[in-house]
């Protein structure tokens, strides 16, 4: 998977974490992360996910995001 994605995750991501991975955007909704990030080649999506599994965090969706989609707000956490 290649280009700009969307990953929701169960929980609320700690920003903190957004510092350690490049070039990702992470925005919040009801009790979900979503981290949008441009993929450069699998081993940058494999490093995310890795991330993830480490934290014990719940990955819901992988998604590829088409150019409207990828204009969302970041959201910072309250």
């Amino acid at each position: 998977m290649k280009g700009m994605t969307e990953i929701i995750i169960q929980e609320h991501l700690d920003p903190k974490w957004g510092e350690c991975l490049e070039g990702v955007s992470i925005r919040y909704t009801d009790n979900l992360t979503i981290l949008q990030v441009s993929l450069k080649d699998n081993a940058h999506l494999y490093g995310i996910l890795n991330l993830i599994r480490d934290l014990n965090l719940q990955l819901i969706s992988i998604n590829s995001l088409t150019a409207e989609k990828q204009a969302l707000p970041v959201i910072s956490k309250p």
